[in-house]
């Protein structure tokens, strides 16, 4: 059974090894997510591609705009890999995938890209696609109406969530592929961990998962060390 990590660089660890297990595993639509608003997703990035590095002139790292694949051809040293955008009207993702290229790597593709990412996703086919940091469900973008629901049918029911992290008030959604989805509360200066879900629980259900957490409870919760003990201190942590 998984814990939560206790520092940054072990959750970065964990995605990579998760993400690679879930490649292996035939998933070919892959999503990696750290909801840390705070972090800086360039430098979070970089750190998590290092996994990939050894697939050199195979491996594809794509950012949702010219100006930030510019960004990371001047301050990223030492690359083997390549750098493009998920391109544009005028120059369509699908000009810009080549035979020879057989991992891609979209770095916090949003809602204003997803039609970009969803034809990336086709035309790779076979080849793994990996979401880093994705935000792909912002509802002031894409909306809630019947647009939004076709696409959640279409394309977002498709992925697999190889790593997810998400501190709340008092509590963490986890999944690090192939355990399920985990739900964890604050307790003192541990984190316990109160269910096991086979999908990501929202809404109604996490409430309910959260809400019956009352001392009368008999049963022996897990305990995590805590990187999540404080949403402060873990934040400062991140920040070093």
């Amino acid at each position: 059974m998984s814990t939560l990590p206790t520092t940054l660089e072990e959750s970065i660890a964990l995605a990579q090894t998760a993400t690679i297990a879930a490649i292996a595993a035939g998933h070919q639509r892959i999503t990696v997510e750290i909801l840390i608003p705070e972090l800086k997703s360039m430098n979070l990035a970089r750190q998590f591609i290092e996994s990939f590095s050894d697939r050199g002139n195979t491996l594809k790292v794509l950012f949702s705009d010219t100006g930030a694949a510019a960004l990371a051809r001047r301050d990223w040293e030492d690359i083997n890999f390549k750098i493009d955008d998920l391109g544009s009207s005028r120059s369509p993702i699908t000009d810009k995938i080549q035979d020879e290229d057989q991992l891609f790597i979209a770095i916090e593709p949003s809602a204003v890209e997803v039609e970009q990412v969803e034809k990336l996703c086709n035309v790779a086919g076979d080849r793994p696609v990996i979401l880093f940091l994705p935000r792909l469900e912002d509802a002031a973008i894409v909306g809630i109406g019947y647009a939004a629901r076709q696409l959640r049918d279409r394309f977002l029911t498709t992925l697999t969530s190889a790593y997810y992290i998400k501190p709340l008030e008092t509590a963490a959604i986890y999944r690090c592929y192939p355990a399920q989805w985990q739900v964890w509360l604050e307790q003192d200066d541990d984190y316990i961990l109160l269910a096991e879900c086979p999908q990501k629980p929202v809404g109604d259900e996490l409430d309910a998962i959260l809400m019956p957490s009352t001392p009368g409870d008999s049963s022996t919760p897990t305990k995590s060390p805590g990187v999540f003990a404080s949403l402060g201190r873990f934040l400062r942590t991140l920040s070093r």
